[in-house]
């Protein structure tokens, strides 16, 4: 980047997720405790809120958007929580499978899982390092 004011990075707008039915991707997400913070039917997309933050999880309805497992080496989304462990156990009541974890990472624990369309989604927390985190 330069320091043209015009290339000033001012933050996230959304992460976008392609997914191959809105209604179905709703549905997972919702499951998986992401509420809709708006959905824009005619637009084919729907934006999760993450916490107290604007941006959040856009997903995007793209025609020709199949299921299939996560890429081998898939961009990660991953999102902050109090605490991976509970939340892995909330994702499996919920029904929904985890990729991996919850394992310790640097900061604490983190679980992932994928939706239908194979996005890999982490939730992560700051138990080793409050500190570092959104709530010390």
């Amino acid at each position: 980047m330069s320091d043209d004011e015009s290339c000033e990075l001012l933050g996230f707008d959304h992460v976008l997720l392609p997914v191959g039915d809105l209604d179905e991707a709703v549905g997972f997400y919702g499951r998986a405790g992401f509420p809709v913070g708006f959905r824009l039917d005619e637009a084919g997309i729907a934006r999760l809120v993450v916490g107290g933050e604007t941006p959040g999880l856009l997903l995007r309805h793209e025609e020709g958007t199949g299921r299939r497992p996560p890429a081998r080496h898939p961009v990660r989304t991953w999102l902050e929580v109090p605490d991976a462990r509970v939340a892995a156990a909330a994702l499996e009541d919920a029904g929904i499978g985890l990729l991996d974890g919850p394992f310790p990472c640097a900061t604490g624990w983190t679980v992932e899982f994928a939706d239908p369309w194979g996005n890999v989604v982490g939730l992560t927390d700051y138990t080793k390092r409050p500190q570092l985190g959104r709530r010390p």
